[in-house]
């Protein structure tokens, strides 16, 4: 007992004594109710694997200065040097009893600090602390997540990948982050894209093969249109993903782009990436080269930069792969084809789109208007069908609030219409900001708008009426509304864009 009253003389050994033994204690209790017990939660690992180990860390960081600073005092003569025998002998039954002490304590300490890092370290790169820890920040991003196609992909895999560099640079942007956090001065909404996200090549093309990728695809899609009985069109398309044959590989198609034979590179006007003035294509076999620029967007040339160009991978097109916010329209649409909601229910289309596409304070508030004004409408508008079909307006109100709660964040502002998904053209640009016939070389060559280049029409009309062709003898589009070719003309978007029909 003598040597720890020495060793504990200072209070600064004492102070790190009791932080060291006192977490130890109670990361140990966490430990055993999480792993053995099997209960627990996101803030219990956040306890158990990371704040309890850094405090075992600094009590036995305050023990150690502790000595330290005693030992000084001592040599100093401010205090008189401890009793006891200084060199070690371990003939001496108590002194080989302390050092086989010291040993045992300092291989637990090891033991015990390899296992929390290991821990921590799993725990960090898990879904549940990226998307959940910062609840209001990340929310939007971790419910769209969970009904992606990724969601049993973790975060880290493709926002970090592999590799000790990667795993730094994220962790140091996390530190960053947690400052945001804690001083709320974290944008609302989280702006994208994110500038220093990893290359797809060394993520998304671990799992995404790009060489085998090139078949024709079938693809379905029914609209309803915003009329009183909720009409349905459908439309068949093949997706022309590469060449005819995949023996002929990314010779064409739309996944001609990432080649492997050529190079897309392209300077961009803003930060969203909606508008891109300059493109350069390059044949990397033969050299050949042409620089594409927008004949109707100002672009100043001191912008072709090498820091400003980027070579197009897959994120450019399929930049919204795990956190897409459905817009109104296709909420409505998908609510109809799966049967979730009745067709039967007039003018639910408009009703719904009015509800979902309006602003709105609060979750809470928006959740309230949405039910409310949804029965109000029948009741007011169509009171003999909503006395016969109540519940059918029950089911398709609640539809509505729980796909709000999936895709709109009122609180972090974000909506369908904040974050951009840059796969097609009916809602953003997507293939219109280069495919939109205005782009043009200096030998004249111009970046076409052909729509029957990426995909050809083989059905569309009515349920009740469509009109079918082949492959080899495409149909030319028919708008459902007759607008006199208008949709020639202009790009989908100056109407499509989420809150219209």
């Amino acid at each position: 007992m003598k040597g720890l009253k020495t060793v504990f003389k200072h209070w600064l050994s004492l102070a790190g004594f009791l932080i060291f033994t006192t977490s130890f204690t109670i990361s140990l209790f966490l430990f055993i109710v999480a792993n053995v017990l099997g209960r627990g939660g996101l803030y219990m690992g956040l306890l158990t694997y990371i704040i309890g180990p850094a405090t075992m860390a600094s009590g036995m960081a305050l023990l150690l200065i502790g000595l330290w600073v005693q030992r000084r005092r001592t040599k100093k003569g401010i205090e008189p040097p401890p009793p006891g025998v200084k060199i070690l002998n371990l003939e001496t039954p108590r002194q080989r009893r302390r050092l086989l002490l010291f040993t045992a304590a300092a291989a637990l300490f090891v033991l015990i600090s390899s296992l929390a890092s290991f821990e921590a370290f799993h725990y960090t790169e898990s879904v549940q602390f990226c998307g959940q820890l910062c609840h209001k920040i990340m929310e939007p991003e971790h419910v769209a997540y969970q009904h992606s196609s990724h969601a049993r992909i973790s975060c880290v895999e493709c926002h970090v990948g592999a590799g000790a560099d990667w795993f730094v640079r994220s962790k140091l942007s996390g530190l960053y982050q947690v400052y945001a956090a804690l001083t709320k001065t974290y944008p609302t909404p989280i702006p994208t894209p994110i500038h220093n996200l990893r290359p797809a090549r060394e993520t998304c093309e671990h799992c995404h093969w790009p060489q085998k990728f090139y078949n024709h695809k079938m693809r379905f899609e029914s609209y309803y249109l915003g009329d009183e009985t909720n009409t349905r069109w459908d439309l068949q398309l093949v997706m022309r993903l590469g060449a005819e044959h995949s023996s002929r590989g990314q010779e064409k198609g739309i996944h001609w782009h990432i080649n492997s034979d050529v190079r897309i590179e392209y300077i961009s006007g803003e930060d969203k990436k909606n508008e891109i003035p300059w493109v350069r294509y390059t044949n990397i076999q033969t050299g050949e080269s042409h620089v594409y620029r927008d004949e109707d967007i100002d672009f100043d040339e001191r912008l072709v930069t090498e820091e400003n160009i980027r070579v197009m991978d897959c994120i450019d097109c399929h930049n919204r792969p795990s956190h897409d916010y459905k817009s109104p329209n296709r909420i409505i649409n998908d609510a109809f084809t799966s049967g979730e909601v009745s067709t039967d229910l007039p003018e639910f289309k408009l009703k719904a789109m009015e509800l979902l596409t309006a602003e709105y304070e609060s979750s809470t508030a928006a959740k309230k208007t949405i039910r409310e004004g949804l029965v109000e409408f029948y009741v007011e508008d169509h009171p003999e069908f909503y006395a016969a079909n109540a519940v059918l307006v029950e089911q398709a109100a609640d539809l509505l609030v729980r796909e709000f709660n999936r895709f709109f964040f009122p609180e972090m502002k974000v909506r369908w219409d904040t974050h951009n998904n840059q796969v097609g053209h009916m809602q953003f640009k997507g293939c219109a900001r280069c495919h939109n016939n205005t782009h043009i070389s200096d030998e004249g060559r111009r970046i076409g708008r052909d729509c029957n280049s990426c995909h050809v029409i083989t059905a569309q009309g009515p349920y009740d009426g469509m009109e079918t062709t082949s492959v080899m003898n495409p149909l030319v589009f028919r708008h459902p509304v007759d607008i006199d070719g208008a949709w020639q003309e202009v790009l989908c978007i100056e109407c499509h864009e989420g809150s219209v029909y």
